[in-house]
């Protein structure tokens, strides 16, 4: 549990990192074609963003467990036991 939690706290804290150092992640990957192209100018910073949002979220379903249990409800709907 405590390492769910820890590891949980650890992805929430890189999808932190990504929404404030997007520059810094811009500047080393440089820009994206489709971002541009379906967000406009600026487009790569506002994807970059949106993905660290999404792992944030993701962090914080892994943390509190609802991960495990929104994924096996997913998995019994399309492999019946």
């Amino acid at each position: 549990m405590i390492l769910r939690v820890f590891f949980g706290l650890l992805v929430m804290a890189l999808g932190f990192l990504l929404v404030w150092k997007t520059y810094i992640l811009q500047d080393f990957l440089g820009q994206n074609a489709w971002a541009e192209r379906k967000f406009g100018p600026g487009g790569t910073n506002t994807f970059y963003k949106l993905v660290g949002v999404l792992i944030a979220f993701l962090g914080i379903l892994i943390a509190t467990n609802i991960i495990s249990e929104t994924l096996n409800s997913i998995i019994s709907f399309f492999v019946p036991l």
